[in-house]
């Protein structure tokens, strides 16, 4: 695999304070402020802007992206909370030198940089730039490196996509309001796909980056779609242990996006696909870009998730796409064969939560619609569908259609949805998947983070015919309310047993117990 690792540092030179990174970052115990800020500061010409925080290769790592109107030396400067006076920054305070390379979409130049040596429990505060300009000051939080946590995976914010930018940024931005006021300790933000409609829109970008969360809580940043037809999403995002060969480009690396990343947070190997790279064998190259990953690091996480953006047990507009039909036939049974535990996807604007499905068929034929405990048993794997997370574009739930994929047919215990989907749902309200990871189970919610009133681009607009639950027919339930809650407990190996309070069968049937 050709792997491009991230901004690549020569030693804590450029623009470096007094101590060390080690001394700093290392040997700094700081407690956990009260919160997460935003420092005032005097904006300059020359400061950067469209700053972002990704996740890094492990936990104790982070890498910023952001834009800055000049070629020069930049640097992300670093230093715990605790160490600011009056907002200021010590003289002591780390600096990470950047790569900064020219900008194709707009002019200026972009740059990244990874901050890595980050101690656990601490709050730290950065800002990006140089003496010649600064952004504003940021803060993060680092919780234990191992162990349990929450991550939050957000659907197809589509930025643009409702025809009205403003609205569709100010649905985005209360998604993020909502879902972290609610979960204020989880610990990534990951992507499905589609942060923009078109993919060199910065004005889109520019209200999809608006948020400060997106500079408070690292993001996992996935390719749909809408971002693979330029540069931007690149030039926007870094990610880690990044592998750009052929395969995992949809067209011209010199023109699109694209590439596969992994990375490990805590006990969760993430796996990251450019599911727009399908066509002339690359639905192959992904397997074995999945399989050589988890060779290779498997050994050292609990779970597997795979991330990608389009959804091959579409519930809505997608689910017969020709492209879906491939992936169908393509991916399953190699997941299954590879232990991976959960596959978090995005696209269709709708949420469905699948059967425990084994190499692309039903796991275990007692498990219920809506079954609120699941047992993943050998080869069990688990697909979500998120729905929209701005509000910019909804995609009404399709009725099963073997006409245009005899495999993809009526399930026989709730003959409206797909037999592959144990829970499909569509209300026109914005929404967001929490995944609760712990050593002993997985715990997945869709939770409301609107009604139908506004922010709520596509009901403002008119959009959409109804809204609410049952196609509009009853009331808009609250923010926070959950769709979907399941609670998936992972197969353990062989001499596995389920446990008795598990009720995924019909009375009488055991025969998938392990």
């Amino acid at each position: 695999m050709k792997l491009d690792k991230g901004p690549q540092r020569t030693g804590l030179v450029r623009r470096r304070m007094a101590v060390s990174a080690t001394t700093v970052l290392l040997g700094v115990t700081t407690a956990l402020g009260s919160g997460l800020t935003t420092e005032a500061y005097a904006e300059t010409s020359s400061a950067p802007t469209g700053i972002v925080l990704g996740v890094g290769a492990n936990a104790s790592q982070r890498v910023v992206s952001w834009y800055t109107p000049t070629d020069s030396a930049q640097v992300v400067q670093v230093a715990p909370t605790s160490a600011l006076v009056a907002g200021e920054f010590p003289a002591n305070a780390v600096t990470f030198p950047a790569t900064v390379a020219a900008n194709s979409v707009n002019g200026g130049y972009n740059g990244h940089a990874t901050i890595d040596s980050l101690r656990t429990n601490t709050t730290y505060s950065y800002r990006v730039g140089s003496q010649d300009g600064w952004s504003p000051t940021y803060s993060f939080k680092t919780q234990e490196f191992k162990g349990d946590f929450d991550f939050l995976f957000y659907g197809d914010p589509q930025i643009g996509a409702s025809g009205n930018v403003d609205k569709d940024g100010a649905g985005w931005k209360d998604t993020l309001d909502v879902s972290l006021a609610a979960n204020p300790n989880a610990e990534l933000l990951v992507s499905g796909g589609d942060q923009v409609e078109h993919a060199n829109a910065e004005t889109q970008w520019n209200a999809f980056l608006a948020p400060d969360k997106l500079r408070q809580y690292p993001w996992a940043a996935t390719i749909g779609n809408h971002d693979v037809g330029g540069k931007a999403y690149e030039q926007h995002f870094w990610t880690p242990n990044t592998d750009r060969s052929a395969p995992y480009y949809n067209g011209s690396s010199a023109t699109r996006s694209g590439g596969n990343y992994w990375y490990t947070y805590k006990d969760v190997l993430f796996i990251d696909l450019n599911s727009n790279a399908y066509s002339n064998g690359a639905d192959a190259a992904h397997v074995e870009y999945v399989s050589d990953v988890i060779e290779n690091h498997g050994a050292d996480a609990k779970y597997t998730v795979l991330v990608y953006h389009h959804a091959i047990y579409s519930p809505a507009a997608h689910a017969n796409d020709s492209d879906n039909k491939q992936r169908r036939q393509d991916f399953p049974t190699a997941f299954s064969k590879l232990g991976v535990d959960l596959v978090l996807q995005g696209h269709d604007h709708a949420y469905s939560r699948s059967y425990v499905l084994k190499n692309g068929k039903k796991s275990h034929p007692g498990e219920q619609p809506g079954a609120a405990q699941v047992a993943q048993g050998p080869g069990g794997v688990i697909y979500v569908t998120a729905n929209s997370a701005s509000g910019s574009k909804y995609y009404d739930l399709t009725a099963p259609d073997t006409s245009k994929d005899p495999d993809f047919g009526p399930d026989p215990l709730n003959p409206k949805s797909h037999w592959a989907n144990s829970v499909e749902n569509q209300e026109h309200v914005r929404t967001y998947v929490k995944v609760q990871v712990r050593d002993n189970k997985l715990v997945v919610e869709n939770l409301r983070s609107g009604t139908c009133v506004a922010p709520n681009a596509a009901v403002e607009l008119n959009k959409v015919k109804w809204c609410g639950p049952d196609s509009g027919t009853g009331p808009a339930q609250p923010v926070g309310s959950p769709v979907d809650r399941v609670v998936i407990h992972p197969y353990r190996g062989k001499g596995w047993t389920q446990r008795a309070d598990v009720a995924t069968t019909a009375p009488g049937t055991s025969d998938w117990l392990q």
